[in-house]
């Protein structure tokens, strides 16, 4: 297929497979700066920051209740940190610089040991300048099985990630600190990839049922997924397993640092293609195919049993105190002021320093936590979102469940997305002892003002 310069800077979908070469031992995981195929053939390669030489990193995958023990190696022309995302571990291993760990200077390393008390999927990225070194590659897939796993003839892990490359060189297109990125959507790119390649495909055939790890690694955009040629059902997310499996009728978001499990089976016949589709405001495209050859002996089934579950607190919302955060600023909603450290200083006085979202006030991370709170203690937290954009909060060490408009408890996540203009509950258990992030995913917004934290003691 010959894509034309026009069609590469108006691309926005495309698919990949994993890169199978690291450079890297078992033991270290080595943040380097490499090259990379991004963009279609007949382009350059993409000058990239990695994991062990390639986007995404190689694959972790360990049973549950396993150690991690990884070794970072910083090879890079910045100071670094891993953050374990959605892995209830360790506060000391969590990779927040300043808040659990100092910065891994360039040729330093930095030893994280953990356990993964939960089966699911999750993954790992850089957590100092993260708007940058997501961007330039710095993340990779963590798959933590259960003992006993769905029937599937697949299992494949699908790191969904946007790049701004230059047109004629390829090269990642610097301006991180672009205040147009910073005030509104966020850093999005002009071409997407699954797992870090342009346009290939999977071979299935008809009736094989799939187990496919949606990953959203991208820096700001939201995916709107739905199916094509497969039916199925979501089965997890943000790691953590549905109590009753979820039919994909229509298409679902996808924000960023979120990850859905779905479980599909393949309904294209032989010759023809199913597609993983993202819904987008011009149409929709596809942002995985799978080329459909042969039949398979596998009998189909019209239902799905969930997966096993992973020990959750039990959450009771009754006298439960509720904790508002509120997050304001960006363009259209322009901050008046905001704190930052011990000064309050103007929405202009801000903006020049490149500070233009605010939660509950603070441009930064404050000195003093947002909750303060004693070990085993359930909360709610109300999220209000006043800014023209949506924003995916995040909490650190913990799992939260989604409190639903009729007050019921909805799924447990550890990302959220609050679109604009509206506000979302949710409530946890306070069970992980230590000092721990709360921030938007979009990255930029993080960088510029989105940041808090909690204590639970």
């Amino acid at each position: 297929m010959t894509i034309s310069r026009r069609q590469f800077l108006q691309s926005t979908l495309a698919l990949s497979m994993m890169p199978r070469v690291a450079m890297a031992s078992a033991s270290e995981l080595v943040a380097q700066t490499s090259m990379q195929q991004i963009a279609p053939q007949g382009y350059p390669e993409t000058p990239i920051w990695s994991y062990g030489g390639g986007v995404p990193g190689s694959e972790i995958r360990v049973p549950q209740g396993a150690r991690v023990r990884r070794k970072l190696v910083n090879m890079l022309p910045q100071p670094t940190t891993v953050h374990w995302h959605g892995v209830r571990i360790d506060n000391a291993m969590d990779g927040v610089p300043g808040l659990t760990q100092e910065v891994v200077q360039p040729k330093a390393s930095f030893d994280y040991d953990f356990e993964v008390p939960d089966a699911g999927t999750y993954w790992y990225h850089a957590h100092n300048q993260s708007m940058e070194q997501v961007a330039r590659g710095l993340y990779g897939p963590l798959i933590v099985e259960e003992a006993s796993g769905p029937d599937v003839d697949q299992d494949l892990s699908l790191m969904l990630d946007d790049w701004r490359l230059d047109p004629e060189s390829a090269e990642i297109s610097g301006e991180f600190d672009n205040g147009h990125d910073l005030s509104h959507a966020g850093r999005l790119g002009n071409l997407i990839t699954v797992n870090g390649k342009f346009d290939p495909s999977y071979p299935v055939q008809t009736s094989e049922r799939l187990r496919l790890r949606l990953i959203n690694a991208a820096n700001a955009r939201v995916f709107d997924v739905t199916l094509d040629g497969l039916a199925g059902w979501i089965v997890a997310l943000d790691g953590m397993p549905l109590e009753v499996p979820l039919r994909v009728e229509n298409s679902f978001p996808l924000a960023p640092a979120q990850r859905a499990d779905l479980i599909v089976d393949v309904l294209a016949n032989s010759g023809q293609a199913a597609s993983i589709v993202s819904v987008e405001r011009d149409g929709a495209y596809g942002l995985l195919k799978f080329d459909v050859s042969g039949v398979s002996s596998r009998v189909a089934r019209t239902e799905i049993d969930p997966l096993p579950v992973n020990q959750m607190p039990e959450i009771t919302l009754q006298n439960t105190p509720l904790h508002r955060m509120t997050m304001q600023g960006g363009a259209m909603r322009w901050l008046e002021s905001a704190n930052l450290g011990d000064a309050e200083l103007s929405g202009r006085e801000l903006a020049q320093l490149g500070r233009f979202w605010a939660l509950n006030g603070y441009a930064e991370r404050p000195d003093d936590p947002f909750l303060d709170v004693r070990l085993g203690s359930v909360h709610r937290i109300e999220f209000a979102n006043e800014t023209a954009f949506p924003h995916a909060m995040h909490l650190h060490g913990h799992h939260f469940r989604i409190i639903l408009q009729d007050g019921t408890l909805g799924p447990w996540r550890d990302t959220v997305l609050v679109e604009r203009g509206q506000v979302r509950q949710v409530a946890l258990v306070a069970d992980n002892p230590g000092n721990w992030l709360l921030h938007c995913h979009m990255l930029g917004h993080a960088a510029s003002g989105m940041m808090s934290w909690f204590r639970v003691m």
